[in-house]
Formats: structure tokens, C-alpha cells, sequence
């Protein structure tokens, strides 16, 4: 097991929510601890909500490639661990029993601050597919491209995802066994527009990338860039939107618009709570 590092005092702090609310594909739950690989890290995640302290083993710690220092400020900024969000949840349910109920429900989610270039690739990967296929094909790659970076606690080798400048000269042959279907060409494409291009700062900008439309784009700078008011809307948020602030589910421009004006400057936050809601309770219309 690696080293670790250990945060105190963590409040509003809820692995299994926080992992298993669609803005990560790259952890996994085991027993008595979620593990996963991280921004080129195989790490392990354990929190003891009854003293509020937050654990990370982290595979660079222990093999010596970044300092204690260093590796406190990386899962500090990846956890978001310097916003308070318990004045976020009080200033979004202020008069607002839908978002209210959303964040009883979630509350211990938090928006993890991903490497861009990953979650670049995830996201374009995730488009009309649901989460348990997404974690396969973002593995088979990681496993066909990526690099060694050790192993789970099971023995089971683990992959980055690959690099930029490497998936951009793969073929498509090569990312076949990947199971990806349409997506191979967009993956490819978008490697070397990143090469090219670098990263934008916002939505608009990666719209401009292969494979990336509104929905996509709102998720990668939500999860990518720090985009906090960045509010995705896909089939689940049309849904909720719709059923809980009876808005038109064809209506994106309402949705998009009643978000800037009822949860800026949190509307990715916000968008988290509700996405988590409708998919773990099925809610429908429960404050009529």
C-alpha cells in the first residue's frame, strides 16, 4: 500500500457520493476503501465521516517521484477540499424545497478538480453511453495506450490513460478492441487538436473539438477547467428539470437560463445535486 496523507477536519465529504454522481470514471469501490488512478497516481481513498478525516495512499508518495508537500497540495486542489460547501448548499436551498431536498439527499458531494486532458477524453468517450460501459472502454484503452503506473490491491495492473501525442498517432485498428464504436475517430482527432490547440479556458472553447457538443463541452469545463457555474444538461437533467421545476423537457434554452439566474454562481454544484437525486431516489413531481 502506498504512503499516505491524511486531512483533518473534512466536512460535506462523501466518497460514494462523490464517485458515483457521473463526474468520474476512473475509481472504484472496494472494501473499506475506494481505489483508483488519478492524473498518472494509483491511489486508495478512505474517510471516516465520524472524525472527518480524509486518507490518501498515493503511488507517487511511496515511490518517492513528489514530496509529502507536494503530493497535500495535488489532492487538496483534486478535492476541492479549500471551497466551503456548506455555505454553497445554505445559499442554493435558501427558498428552494426541490434543490433543498436534492442536497439532503447529496451532501456530501463534492466537484473534483481532473486533469483536462483526461477529462477531455473521458467525456468525449461518455457521450450516449452509460456509466458502467464508459469505465470499460476508458480501461481497455488506459490498458491498450496508457503506461503502467502499479497495481490494485487485488494484484490487477493498472494504466494511465494515454498522452496526447499517442493517441493522436493511433489508428483505428489499434483502438478497436476498445470497444468505442464512432468515438475511436473523434478520440483520435481531439488528441491532435489538443497538440495544436492546448486547452480552452471554457465551454464555448471546446466546442471546437472533434466529438465535443454543448452537453460534453458544459461537462469538461465543469470537471476539467473550473468552470463551477458550467450547468451540463443531458437526458437525466432534461428529466429532472422538467418533473421537479416544470420546465418544458425540450426547452434546453429555459433549463440553461432558469440555471444562470436561480444557482449562479454555482450552477455545476448545483447541477450535481440534482443529477444525483434523479438517479439514485426515480423522483417524480414529489413536492405536488
Amino acid at each position: 500500500m502506498a504512503e499516505k496523507i491524511t486531512f483533518n477536519n473534512i466536512k460535506d465529504f462523501n466518497p460514494d457520493q462523490i464517485f458515483d454522481c457521473g463526474q468520474c470514471f476512473r475509481w472504484e469501490k472496494l472494501e473499506g476503501c475506494w481505489q483508483g488512478i488519478v492524473a498518472g497516481r494509483s491511489a486508495a481513498v478512505i474517510y471516516d465521516s465520524c472524525k472527518g478525516r480524509l486518507t490518501v495512499f498515493d503511488s507517487m508518495l511511496a515511490g518517492g517521484k513528489c514530496t509529502v508537500a507536494q503530493a497535500r497540495r495535488f489532492w487538496h486542489h483534486y478535492f476541492d477540499l479549500g471551497r466551503d460547501y456548506g455555505a454553497i448548499k445554505r445559499k442554493l436551498s435558501r427558498g428552494d424545497a426541490v434543490m433543498k431536498s436534492a442536497i439532503k439527499e447529496g451532501s456530501g458531494i463534492r466537484i473534483l478538480n481532473q486533469d483536462p486532458w483526461e477529462t477531455l477524453i473521458s467525456f468525449i468517450i461518455s457521450q450516449n453511453n452509460n456509466i458502467p460501459r464508459i469505465k470499460g472502454c476508458i480501461n481497455a484503452l488506459a490498458e491498450a495506450l496508457g503506461e503502467p503506473v502499479g497495481r490494485s490491491p487485488e494484484g490487477t495492473r493498472q494504466y494511465t490513460l494515454p498522452a496526447p501525442e499517442v493517441l493522436a498517432k493511433a489508428s483505428l485498428e489499434e483502438l478497436a478492441p476498445c470497444r468505442m464504436g464512432y468515438r475511436d475517430k473523434y478520440l483520435i482527432e481531439a488528441a491532435g487538436q489538443y497538440l495544436e490547440w492546448g486547452m480552452p479556458e471554457d465551454a464555448e472553447g471546446l466546442l471546437k473539438f472533434s466529438g465535443v457538443g454543448p452537453k460534453v463541452a458544459n461537462c469538461i469545463a465543469l470537471f476539467g477547467l473550473g468552470c463551477i457555474d458550467s450547468f451540463p444538461i443531458d437526458v437525466w437533467m432534461r428529466r429532472v428539470m422538467n418533473q421537479l421545476y416544470e420546465i418544458p423537457e425540450g426547452d434546453i434554452k429555459g433549463m440553461s437560463d432558469f440555471a444562470r439566474k436561480h444557482f449562479a454562481p454555482y450552477g455545476g454544484i448545483a447541477q450535481q445535486y440534482l443529477f444525483y437525486y434523479i438517479t439514485h431516489k426515480g423522483v417524480d413531481k414529489p413536492f405536488k
